[in-house]
């Protein structure tokens, strides 16, 4: 309890950045309004940050635009970029603790998480793309011999980014990093709900010596700031992670503009599969837990449709359930809890509606479901799993993002596969075995952008993050995120 009362005491030192930051300026929006930003770690409100729109998205567009033509990061020598990037993350990991409270608070995660996990991935988000600018080459084109094909990799220009709620500023990283190696300005639309770091970190962009309207966060409601910004006629291109509902709406926005270019991140379904010849059911079940109870669920990837051999199934829930058990939603300010809130008051009520709806479809309601800690004044669910679902229920189909797990069983592989597919989603999928053939052949059957073979949380940095079908489109991560933040051009010359 100590070690909470001392991340308290700090929380009581923070200075909240809550204007616009735009050309390396904190302003108010153009029509004074605010809105409240409350804490789900008990209810209570932080600060009041500017509620921007359209007015604010293009006084920020002109910036970012005025800055890329300028030249002034664009066309700077790579080695001087990648100084200024190696700086920018130098400074969040001095401030980590700083950023990290922010999130907790805005958020609602336990500080465990966001210090030991969020802002070292921010910060070595921002390093790594820094650290690959100067290995990437452009290309010659293979010719006939009469002439010389060069392909060159410009920058796109003005790139928006709307991130999501449940990792604000890793998954703003994810987008921001990569576009500014790649020589971009970058306009950020935080999370309405989350919008406290990224407002700070611009401030030590600037300080990193990132040229003034290169990069810009500009909070505000989805269907204002966010709309605005997937409207504009000089935006080149926006990504987003969130929910599929919007991630269509960016695509219908760019067809209405000027086409800019869009990548999503949407949502996901994904399925654990844990086969009867999985070797170590103890570790298994402790990632089936982790993978839907961790930050209370509210994660695209989660774990949430757990898919069990019928001949361990009875067991291996068990197993479950007793790690379940072990992540109570607590205070997020203490290092010992691992499961936080919900971002706020809506999501936490909409996680209820769907446990409400799971049992009124004849699911088994095998552990928790309940709102906990109301006295807190935040906003906490207690791990709920799920047993007998079926895979056409509604909490087995739709993105619930919250902690609760349904449980389907399976014969054989076949079954497993025609289950895990069915869904319109496909980020990512888990396999358990120690068969590796049919771990092998488990990987390409299954439609989804990532597929781990024991374990539901592999991959780095080094590996690219995206989804099939109506899991969007565009990768995050690896150096095939710079592809989308770069256009080719191709100049041929002919030699005579």
């Amino acid at each position: 309890m100590a070690v909470a009362e001392n991340w308290k005491e700090k929380s009581s030192e923070l200075d909240y950045r809550h204007q616009a930051f735009i050309n390396n300026d904190y302003v108010d929006a153009a029509s004074g309004a605010t809105f409240d930003c409350v804490s789900p770690v008990d209810g209570q409100v932080l600060t009041q940050v500017a509620s921007c729109d359209a007015e604010d998205i293009d006084r920020a567009v002109r910036a970012a635009r005025a800055a890329f033509e300028s030249g002034a990061w664009a066309d700077l020598a790579v080695a001087k970029r990648k100084r200024v990037l190696l700086k920018f993350a130098d400074l969040i990991s001095d401030h980590a603790d700083e950023l990290a409270l922010l999130e907790t608070l805005d958020m609602g995660k336990p500080i465990s998480s966001s210090r030991g996990g969020d802002i070292p991935g921010v910060a070595g988000s921002v390093r790594w793309f820094a650290e690959a600018i100067d290995k990437i080459y452009d290309e010659i084109g293979p010719s006939d011999g009469k002439g010389l094909g060069l392909i060159t990799r410009e920058p796109l220009g003005v790139v928006g980014a709307v991130v999501p709620w449940n990792f604000p500023l890793l998954m703003a990283a994810w987008k921001f990093a990569p576009a500014l190696a790649a020589g971009n300005s970058i306009i950020i639309k935080p999370a309405e709900q989350s919008p406290l770091t990224a407002l700070r970190v611009a401030e030590l962009a600037a300080e990193a010596g990132l040229p003034a309207g290169v990069f810009n966060v500009v909070p505000g409601f989805g269907e204002t700031a966010g709309q605005a910004l997937g409207r504009h006629m000089d935006v080149n291109a926006l990504a987003f992670t969130g929910s599929t509902e919007v991630g269509k709406l960016f695509l219908k926005y760019s067809g209405e503009s000027n086409m800019k270019m869009v990548s999503l991140e949407c949502g996901g379904k994904s399925p654990n599969i844990i086969m009867e010849d999985t070797e170590d059911l103890d570790v298994a079940a402790r990632e089936a837990a982790m993978g839907i109870f961790y930050n209370s669920g509210q994660v695209c990837v989660a774990a949430s449709r757990l898919l069990v051999h019928e001949n361990i199934r009875e067991s291996f829930l068990e197993k479950v359930a007793e790690f379940g058990a072990t992540m109570e939603p607590g205070d997020p300010l203490d290092n010992a809890t691992q499961q936080g809130s919900m971002v706020d008051e809506n999501q936490m009520n909409r996680v209820l509606q769907y446990i409400d709806k799971g049992k009124s479809e004849g699911a088994k309601l095998a552990m928790g479901g309940s709102q906990v800690r109301q006295n807190s004044g935040g906003y906490y669910i207690e791990p709920t799993i799920f047993d007998q679902v079926s895979n056409d229920m509604t909490i087995a189909q739709e993105e619930i993002f919250g902690p609760v797990l349904s449980t389907i069983t399976f014969k054989d592989p076949e079954e497993a596969l025609k289950i895990a597919n069915d869904t319109i989603y496909g980020l990512r999928a888990n396999v358990w075995t120690s068969n590796v053939n049919t771990a092998h052949k488990m990987a390409k059957a299954l439609k989804a952008g990532t597929v781990n073979i024991n374990t539901t949380d592999g991959g780095d940095i080094t590996m690219p993050f995206g989804g099939f079908k109506q899991s969007g489109f565009g990768r995050d991560n690896s150096l095939h995120a710079i592809d989308k933040y770069c256009q080719l051009k191709s100049t041929y010359i002919r030699i005579t």
